[in-house]
Formats: C-alpha cells, sequence, structure tokens
C-alpha cells in the first residue's frame, strides 16, 4: 500500500517532549501505521508482535527498551528499526518517524512514556493496569481526551468472544438484575521475589541491564539479584500493584461493562494488609458501587479473592460439568440464578433457579483481535473497544481496592470526582511524587 502522511502541524506549532520538540503526525486512512515500541520483553515484546504479527498495516520502525539483550533480540524481528535505550530520548530525536507507540513496561514506568506520548499526538497502546496510581490513571485518560487519540488499554480478554457472550448474557437479563459478584484469582504466584530481603550491598548488574533507566521515575537503590527485574517487581510497592493490581483489570472488565459500572462508593480489605516494601500475598476485597439499571438495589458488591482465598462456597452453585473448583473464576448472582464463568476462554455457563435448563446463548459473536482492532481503530478514525475512557475508570476501580491493602479492616470512603479517599492515609496513596531528572508536568 502506498503510503500517506500529513501534519497536523508544523514543526514551529509542534508540542514539548520533556524540554524538545516533537513534530505531531497522524496516519492516513489507507496508510502503514509507523509504530514505535517502549519495551519489547515479556509484556512489551508480545505487545509488540500482538500490533505487528500478520498485520501488512503495520510497520514496527522504532524499538525501545532498557535491557540491550531484549532489544538486540527485537531487532532481529525488526532489523530496519532503529534502536533506542531511553524512550525520552525516543521522543524527543525520533517523534517524526512513527504515528503510535506500543507501552509494555515494569507498571510504574506506564504514564510518564504514556503523557509524554499522547501529548506529541501519538495513539498509544498501553498495558494494563494502566498505572500503579489513581492520579496517574486519571491525567492519562484526561489527556488522551484532550489530545484526540486513539488509544486502547491491554487487557486482551475483553476481544474474546467468551467475554462478549458474558456481557450480553448480563444485559440480556437472562438471570435477572445483578445482586453481588464473586471474583477470585488463585494461580500461583509465579512473578514473586525469590529474594525480599532488602541489602545495602548491591549485586553485579546483569550485562546489558541499564539499572538506572529501569529505575526511570523510582528512587534509586541498589540493584539485587532475584528480587525487581525481570518479572519479579509486581510484588513490589514502589513498582507493582501485586495481584489484584496484575489481574484485576481482566476479572472486573465484563462487570464493569455489562453492569455499566462507575467509582465504588467505599471499599474494605477483610484479610490482613501490608504495610512494607512488598504488597500482601493474599486478600479478600470488597467494593461497593452504586446501582444501575443492571443491578437488583442501589448498591452492588463486588468481592474480589487472591492468594489463595476462595469466595463463599455456598453461594456457589457449580456447572455439572466442572468438577474441580476452579484456580480463577467470576460468579454473577442474579434475581433468577447466577452465571458461571472459567478465567480466560471458559465459556459462560447460565444456571438458572430451580434447574431451568437454558440454551438460548447469544450467537454470532465475531472473532476480534484486540491489537489489531486498536491499529484499526486509528485508521479508520473511530474509538478502539478498549479506550482510555473505559480503560481509565476500569483501573481506577481497580487500583481503589487495591490501595485497601494498606489500610485493611475498615471502610475506605472514596470520591471519585474529587480524587480522594476520606482515610488520610489511604489518602497519600493516590499519587506520588517522581525523582529529579524525570518528572512530568502535572503527573509526577
Amino acid at each position: 500500500m502506498k503510503r500517506r502522511e500529513f501534519l497536523r502541524h508544523s514543526a514551529a506549532a509542534a508540542v514539548t517532549v520533556l524540554g524538545a520538540p516533537a513534530i505531531l503526525r497522524s496516519a492516513a486512512p489507507n496508510s502503514v501505521l509507523q509504530v514505535a515500541c517502549i519495551g519489547v520483553g515479556g509484556m512489551g515484546g508480545s505487545t509488540m508482535k500482538g500490533v505487528s504479527d500478520n498485520n501488512p498495516k503495520v510497520k514496527i520502525v522504532a524499538l525501545c527498551d532498557v535491557d540491550a539483550r531484549t532489544l538486540e533480540a527485537a531487532g532481529k524481528q525488526h532489523p530496519e528499526a532503529s534502536r533506542h535505550r531511553d524512550w525520552r530520548e525516543m521522543l524527543t530525536t525520533h517523534a517524526d518517524k512513527f504515528d503510535a507507540v506500543t507501552i509494555g513496561t515494569p507498571d510504574h514506568m506506564h504514564a510518564a512514556p504514556a503523557v509524554v506520548a499522547i501529548r506529541a499526538k501519538k495513539h498509544v497502546y498501553l498495558q494494563k493496569p494502566m498505572a500503579p496510581t489513581l492520579h496517574e490513571c486519571r491525567v492519562i485518560t484526561q489527556e488522551a481526551a484532550k489530545a484526540g487519540v486513539i488509544t486502547q488499554l491491554g487487557n486482551q480478554g475483553r476481544s474474546s468472544i467468551e467475554s462478549r457472550m458474558t456481557v450480553e448474557l448480563l444485559k440480556s437479563g437472562a438471570i435477572g438484575k445483578i445482586k453481588e459478584v464473586l471474583l477470585w484469582e488463585n494461580k500461583p504466584l509465579s512473578w514473586w521475589p525469590k529474594n525480599t530481603e532488602l541489602r545495602a550491598k548491591a549485586d553485579p548488574v546483569p550485562t546489558g541491564l541499564d539499572w538506572d533507566l529501569w529505575l526511570g521515575v523510582r528512587e534509586p537503590r541498589p540493584y539485587l539479584e532475584n528480587t525487581y527485574h525481570p518479572k519479579t517487581w509486581r510484588a513490589w510497592f514502589d513498582f507493582g500493584v501485586g495481584e489484584m493490581g496484575d489481574m484485576g483489570c481482566h476479572h472486573f472488565d465484563t462487570s464493569f461493562d455489562a453492569l455499566q459500572l462507575t467509582a465504588p462508593k467505599r471499599v474494605r480489605q477483610t484479610t490482613p494488609g501490608s504495610s512494607g516494601p512488598l504488597w500482601g500475598e493474599k486478600r479478600v476485597v470488597e467494593l461497593v458501587f452504586p446501582g444501575t439499571p443492571y443491578t437488583a438495589g442501589d448498591t452492588v458488591q463486588l468481592t474480589w479473592h487472591d492468594g489463595g482465598m476462595e469466595p463463599d462456597k455456598s453461594k456457589i452453585r457449580l456447572p455439572k460439568e466442572v468438577e474441580k473448583f476452579p484456580a480463577s473464576a467470576t460468579y454473577w448472582i442474579g434475581e433468577h440464578g447466577a452465571i458461571f464463568k472459567n478465567y480466560g476462554r471458559g465459556k459462560p455457563v447460565v444456571l438458572l433457579d430451580g434447574n431451568v435448563p437454558f440454551d438460548t446463548y447469544p450467537a454470532n459473536i465475531q472473532p476480534q483481535d484486540h491489537y489489531h482492532d486498536w491499529v484499526d481503530a486509528i485508521l479508520q478514525g473511530r474509538k478502539a473497544c478498549d479506550d482510555f475512557t473505559h480503560g481509565g475508570p476500569l483501573t481506577e476501580a481497580v487500583l481503589v481496592g487495591a490501595m485497601a491493602d494498606r489500610v485493611a479492616g475498615e471502610w475506605l470512603e472514596w470520591n471519585a470526582k474529587e480524587l480522594k479517599f476520606a482515610n488520610p492515609k489511604a489518602q497519600a496513596l493516590v499519587r506520588r511524587e517522581y525523582r529529579e531528572g524525570w518528572k512530568v508536568p502535572g503527573l509526577g
């Protein structure tokens, strides 16, 4: 396909990226989309592949990663792409070379590159959770709306036929209005660090890893083997949001969409919480949302379980074909029955009261590729299926629940409009400052 581009503004009218000008550009509908990837290992690598594989509409033109070995491997897949270690340099000097950005970094480094890219009018695919703090999520969502760029949150399960079928069943009233939702995620914590002792003496930094760039917006500390990188950062308060932050956006999405939920009014963690550098390994969190036309009362409660904490089994009737209580699933309790859905590709099962048979499942739901939907949305000038107007409030709801791990045992009242907890200790978690050299105006 012949490439056609246009500049939305001249270079003289360009925005500023950390003090340097960036040219604004966009792709015409019949263009090949030029994409830059920040984070090209782990989920970042999966995102790069998901966007570009079997997609003639995409060309990966820039790669950025703090680990030279990861960057080298990605470069072999996209040999014509420029290579960068620091996303700030890439967005400053190469912004005229690409239209869109994927971000697949550790959670603490989601917001800064996302906001800078959005302000440079780049379309953004951002892995979940959107960010580890509520303030960052709100800023990202607002900046995306202001810039008018096409965005997508990376909770890919939202696009599955099974998840979309569940949404249709709930909205159709197959089990009446919803009274309660139980969610549990009890897979083994494979990312829990082998070392949790924060020694003052640093271990040798692996060859090729720029540790200071990996830390990014967080304060300097010694590199410790088997502690933060790779993959074990999620357990640490400074870098991730624990298991609820990891999986909450996946599990909450169907309920959020089908029941048209907004922000929770209050949350409470009923299990012991955490206070040190690590998040807790297990939790039960109750979240009370305002009622909607799809719920049975003025409020509806969602209860989250992880780390081996199981829901109240007396409330759950498993389908006859499910022999073993599943490690991860959701159970919607309605006025006339329940819907059970195993996590992932599990098909929803309607369980009507009185064992009345149910066989009117939605048909003809077409496959949808979450990554390619973002690309098509950019080229077609429409919203993607997980635009930040949905993904932002969704992540905020998850984070409100996750923060209860730090103030366990009491109800935390939440005012979403003002971005404020009534509890001062919880309020201190809403926003975190960035270190010098990494500050982004309005963000941290």
